[in-house]
């Protein structure tokens, strides 16, 4: 039966989440580009505290390093009252290890100290001057804003009503398509902020979490168009696209299927199991019916203003001291690994025979780019601009883009989070999504170049 709701609960649940809608999943055209309300934010942040932002950074990295030092050692008794500051300042061994290296890198990247390979324009600066300061200004807008979303009832309206696509084909819950659009339209980086919180609020189990934060992060369009531009192909933008989603959706389908992610339980956070019946829709209601009563049960429990906007401020802190130094220590490393040793040209040399199987011309070449994905999405496609071949071009840059998982972003965003994967886990996913897409995209190459 329907519960009778009053008009303040469906105003609750109507104006926060047409505006989520509007900022986080409405395509708009902005200066050539399709991209989000938030992503413009972020730029326009970006640009307003651009005298300034690397200099921010680098003090919220060390301040992280700093506190978490002194809280280590000496117990600071108001991080040890309050549940989420310790949250933030109480990490294991890899976690204080990693912060600390975050906090060294980012020093002696800024003054530009010590040996060069670190501070590098292709290693320690490409993080904290390319990368960090963009992820910082959606960390900002994303963090703040992104209650509209999940606590107003969006989630659930669409939620049930995508229960019926995403169950059969994907085996995840219905909701797991706004991460994959947030992501797709805006940020990846954003994708994985909705799902790790999603997680930690138990909506996800670990499988389901674990999917989605390496499937369904999806690259964004703005993103894709700057890699096909660098590899000299904008004309071919429509088919790569169009390769990238086909790829992407096989990858989806298959890669969950194996291990490490066949391996996750699914089970919460806390341990708890499932309701397998938690998604069936009652006698009575259809499944659009249920979807609105179940948002309008959540927009009547929703927060007050107040503790929105303080939920905001926790999801900004989280990211910028939790996820932050360690993109910049992950980032670091995996960019001078693939810059100054040939640790990944040694990886890409198992690739050669799959790519002549496959008829890809400059086999050799192209197998040096493939792992390389691994430690930054840009660097194959950077490349790959001296391979003459068209085909072997176009094959790159679209599997850079779907292979998704790279060091310098994704994958120490993943790593920062409370999501379940690990190094080796995602270094297994980075492989086996290479070994689904590539023949796909190369079928794609090959039917139109």
């Amino acid at each position: 039966m329907t519960t009778s709701h009053s008009l303040k609960t469906i105003l609750t649940f109507i104006i926060p989440s047409l505006i989520g809608i509007l900022l986080f999943m409405t395509p708009i055209s902005y200066l050539g580009n399709i991209t989000i309300p938030i992503a413009i934010a972020a730029k326009a942040l970006q640009t307003f505290l651009s005298d300034w932002i690397t200099a921010m950074v680098t003090g919220a990295v060390v301040t992280t390093a700093l506190i978490t030092t002194i809280n280590r050692f000496f117990k600071i008794q108001k991080i040890q009252r309050s549940l989420f500051l310790r949250s933030l300042f109480e990490v294991n061994r890899l976690w204080f290890a990693t912060r600390l290296f975050g906090a060294l890198f980012i020093l002696l990247t800024f003054f530009k100290l010590g040996p060069k390979f670190i501070y590098s324009d292709i290693t320690g600066a490409l993080v904290l001057n390319d990368l960090l300061p963009v992820l910082f200004c959606v960390f900002i807008f994303a963090g703040m804003l992104l209650p509209l979303l999940l606590n107003f009832g969006l989630l659930e309206l669409f939620g049930t009503l995508l229960t019926k696509v995403m169950r059969p084909v994907f085996n995840l819950p219905g909701r797991s398509a706004i991460d994959c659009m947030a992501s797709w339209l805006g940020d990846g980086s954003v994708g994985i902020l909705m799902t790790s919180k999603q997680y930690e609020a138990h909506y996800y189990t670990q499988r389901e979490a674990a999917i989605i934060g390496t499937t369904f992060s999806a690259v964004s369009i703005t993103f894709s168009l700057v890699v096909i531009s660098q590899v000299q192909l904008e004309h071919l933008f429509i088919p790569f696209y169009f390769a990238v989603c086909l790829a992407g959706i096989t990858a989806a389908i298959i890669v969950p299927k194996l291990p490490p992610l066949r391996w996750k339980k699914d089970i919460y956070l806390d341990g708890s199991t499932r309701d397998k019946d938690d998604e069936k829709t009652p006698a009575g209601h259809n499944v659009l019916s249920w979807g609105i009563e179940l948002a309008l049960l959540r927009a009547a429990n929703a927060s007050t203003v107040k503790e929105t906007v303080k939920d905001g401020i926790k999801n900004v802190l989280d990211m910028v001291f939790g996820v932050i130094p360690v993109v910049m220590a992950m980032g670091t490393v995996a960019l001078i690994i693939a810059e100054y040793t040939p640790v990944f040209d040694y990886l890409g040399l198992p690739f050669i025979p799959l790519l002549e199987l496959l008829q890809i011309p400059e086999a050799d070449t192209a197998s040096k780019t493939i792992v390389v994905g691994f430690a930054d999405m840009f660097i194959p496609s950077i490349l790959a601009a001296s391979i003459e071949s068209d085909i072997t071009r176009f094959i790159i840059a679209a599997m850079s883009v779907t292979q998704l998982i790279y060091m310098s972003e994704v994958g120490a965003l993943l790593l920062g989070s409370k999501i379940p994967v690990n190094l080796g886990e995602l270094f297994m996913i980075f492989i086996l999504r290479t070994l689904v897409t590539l023949p796909v995209i190369a079928a794609v190459a090959h039917f139109i170049l």
